[in-house]
């Protein structure tokens, strides 16, 4: 077994293992009881981490962790013209919906 990463909370935790054996990478969660010992040991201690089974997948998962950290930027061009970044659905700039999630708002 190898520490793959240390989370900053559990969800996160969980999260990243789950997408890895997704991926075909044994993971497991370490330390998730741990939250409630801070205070009493460092924070940094009691902190989640990710283990994987197999030293020989280390440098896909880190791979693959490092793209769940940073997912792309989704980007969209509205019938307005306005090119709307991040992960917003709505144009700021007409209020229409990004295609394929609804109607579009009643012209004023």
């Amino acid at each position: 077994m190898r520490r793959l990463a240390q989370a900053p909370n559990l969800a996160l935790a969980t999260l990243w293992a789950h997408a890895l054996r997704a991926q075909g990478i044994a993971a497991s969660v370490q330390r998730e009881f741990l939250g409630a010992a801070v205070g009493h040991l460092p924070p940094d201690q009691c902190l989640p981490e990710v283990w994987i089974d197999d030293e020989a997948q280390h440098a896909r998962a880190e791979t693959l962790l490092e793209q769940l950290r940073s997912p792309p930027q989704h980007q969209w061009f509205c019938l307005c013209g306005e090119r709307v970044e991040g992960g917003f659905e709505q144009c700021w700039q007409c209020g229409r919906l990004m295609p394929g999630l609804g109607p579009a708002p009643a012209e004023r």
